[in-house]
């Protein structure tokens, strides 16, 4: 046996609608949670409902004192739908105005555009001017290593590895003449490190 299927929101709406145009009276919201199941609206549904439909215009709701009382009438809601059709009916009468000026600027784009031998020799003559562009485009690919912007970076980066590499070397001698003067009983030790690590002979600041 198949689980009943519950009901949309849609459907809801109506049910609760119905109760307000039934009793035509005001209601706080725990009187609606009550009679909400009777219609098949759960009682922690209601509120929602209720809400949506104020945010309609479809009920109302006022504060008196403390409480909050909500209300719909049948001839409020003939009023709702009257609001409502006049409101499409503006929407649809703005949508055709700007329809009609889109087609009228659509025919106006399509002038000059007619289809004739000379527009056919025009686009013919684009197209070959753009495989041009292209071939020409990738042959100077070729050419981006001489690019003198290129170069420019290039030797921007050698001075800075050039820069580098002396200010090492410094630290290295730094380092080195620091432990000659305070280790000077373990000179032979360090010059066996040196040679260990590979130090080259000539090691010297790059000119």
């Amino acid at each position: 046996m198949s689980k009943k299927r519950g009901l949309s929101l849609e459907e809801k709406r109506e049910k609760i609608l119905q109760i307000f145009y039934d009793s035509q009276d005001f209601f706080l919201l725990k009187e609606l949670e009550k009679l909400g199941p009777k219609k098949g609206v759960i009682s922690q549904s209601v509120k929602d409902v209720v809400q949506s439909l104020v945010d309609d215009d479809l009920a109302f709701k006022d504060k008196i004192g403390t409480s909050v009382y909500f209300w719909s009438l049948p001839s409020c809601a003939g009023n709702q739908m009257k609001t409502v059709c006049r409101k499409l009916d503006s929407d649809l009468q703005s949508s055709k105005k700007r329809h009609a000026e889109l087609v009228d600027q659509c025919d106006a784009l399509k002038k000059g555009r007619e289809e004739s031998d000379e527009r056919e020799e025009a686009l013919a003559e684009l197209k070959t001017i753009e495989m041009k562009y292209n071939e020409l485009k990738e042959e100077m690919e070729k050419y981006a290593d001489n690019d003198p912007a290129a170069v420019q970076a290039m030797k921007e980066a050698i001075e800075v590895a050039h820069a580098a590499a002396n200010r090492w070397t410094d630290n290295f001698f730094t380092l080195r003449q620091w432990c000659s003067n305070n280790f000077p009983q373990a000179k032979e030790q360090l010059e066996n490190m040196y040679q260990e690590v590979q130090t080259p002979p000539r090691w010297d600041t790059i000119i």
